[in-house]
């Protein structure tokens, strides 16, 4: 960490994961002015989202693996050009159709750099410095993620279209600094093979189940959407079966032997599926019913991640001293407070008096629970598998948010319709945070039947 090299290792792998931080939090800010100029309704600005989660999701394994067989920094190179050119793409689409199609490869870069970002440091640093880079990288990832809405709001008081356009400048940099300081390395451990049958299952899973959840909820039962929620099923099932017997499986069944990680990974999916749908819709809320420019509809939440930034180590190092239970039952319940408190958010709503407690209580909360659920993911994996386990939770947050996504507003009563009416969206927020905060308690249930100290 105290050398050039160790600095410049840092500030590429940084930058990289960073713009994908930056784009998975920025473009929420501008679904509204996207929706005006490309129409395609609330189903459009779903996909907008649901495109980009999706590939990246479905192939965020997939990418680390090819990182440890072809070279991490030549698929790390790869990923943040890949990311760039779909990013302009973006930035130039004269449709709503062609923008969700470029978000889409937009998440295939993405599931290329974030992985292979990670491992550059883990074969960049040794010792103790190993440990610190990751807390920088994690640390300045969380705040990258934290300024892409603020971002967001300042751009799109210009153009949505310069969102997607700024990744570019970023992209040749990261190049630039990678090619003449990032040293190559490869894991000559790594299993002969890659699991491309487990990578095409998860796609279609993902895409099958998402796709069907979306037509189901925002048009009602339709035989297009029946089959394709079939569909993601028997891909599913499917994927099961292959992973049980390839000799290189992308998740390892090892790891779902283990009642804890199974725990912990069933309450990543419903958190990270509620933080997916209040994060869409409060935005939107925020300027189609309560008048927010951009700018503050952006700043909104920075409390939120202030407060995740100030105290999640200091409840990673509770969780050490006294187990994961406690906090892991308590926090997604805080978190659920925070969520009710965003109910008074409407058409006359006050930054001071109604956002700044909702964000500061929803905080408080997810600082409580993140940090004990991550460390309590890798403490249940064996060590010589802590890559995976960690691949694959990442993997389960991400298709957490997507699922939530496609399912939570039509449950809500939001569509196309509903969308252009704020007193009618109004209605479908407040009975989506009413879900999401359903889904942080059936996490809390899950944390005291299924987490226990262990021995």
């Amino acid at each position: 960490m105290g050398t050039a090299a160790g600095r410049w290792v840092l500030v590429a792998t940084v930058l990289g994961s960073g713009i994908v931080m930056i784009d998975g939090t920025v473009v929420n800010v501008a679904l509204p002015h996207i929706g005006r100029d490309l129409g395609g309704g609330f189903g459009g600005l779903q996909w907008t989202i649901n495109a980009y989660t999706l590939t990246l999701a479905s192939l965020i394994l997939l990418g680390g693996s090819l990182g440890d067989h072809f070279g991490r920094r030549r698929v790390f190179l790869v990923g943040v050009i890949w990311f760039a050119g779909a990013s302009a793409a973006c930035g130039l689409a004269p449709s709503m159709e062609v923008l969700v199609a470029a978000r889409a490869a937009q998440g295939v870069g993405g599931a290329l750099l974030t992985p292979g970002s990670l491992a550059l440091i883990s074969a960049s640093f040794r010792g103790l410095d190993r440990g610190a880079a990751i807390g920088a990288w994690s640390g300045l990832g969380g705040i990258a993620g934290a300024a892409g809405p603020f971002l967001g709001g300042l751009l799109v008081e210009w153009t949505w279209r310069a969102v997607f356009l700024i990744n570019l400048p970023l992209a040749v940099l990261v190049v630039v600094v990678t090619l003449r300081h990032v040293p190559e390395s490869r894991d000559p451990d790594s299993p002969p093979g890659l699991d491309v049958t487990g990578a095409v299952l998860t796609v279609l899973a993902l895409g099958g189940l998402t796709y069907g959840m979306t037509g189901l909820s925002n048009r009602g039962p339709s035989l297009t959407a029946l089959l394709a929620l079939a569909a993601g099923v028997l891909a599913l099932a499917a994927f099961v079966l292959v992973e049980r017997r390839s000799p290189h499986p992308l998740v390892p069944p090892l790891l779902f032997a283990d009642n804890i990680f199974r725990v912990t990974n069933a309450m990543t999916l419903l958190i990270y599926g509620a933080l997916g749908a209040v994060f869409l819709l409060l935005v939107l809320q925020l300027q189609t019913v309560a008048g927010f420019s951009p700018v503050a509809s952006g700043t909104a939440l920075l409390p939120f991640t202030a407060v995740m930034l100030l105290f999640s180590s200091r409840a990673g190092a509770l969780a050490a001293r006294i187990g994961p239970r406690l906090p892991m039952t308590i926090g997604p319940l805080v978190a659920a407070a925070g969520m009710l408190l965003m109910l008074r958010i409407g058409a006359d709503a006050s930054w001071i008096r109604d956002v700044l407690p909702a964000a500061l209580v929803f905080g408080a909360g997810m600082a409580l629970v993140v940090a004990p659920l991550t460390a309590a993911v890798l403490d249940s994996a064996p060590d010589n598998l802590a890559g995976s386990a960690s691949g694959v939770n990442n993997a389960i947050a991400r298709s957490g948010g997507l699922l939530a996504v496609a399912v939570i507003p039509g449950l809500a009563g939001i569509s196309g319709a509903e969308y252009d009416d704020p007193v009618a969206f109004s209605a479908g927020f407040h009975t989506a945070i009413v879900i999401a905060a359903g889904l942080l308690c059936a996490a809390s249930v899950l944390a005291v039947a299924g987490i226990r100290r262990r021995r």
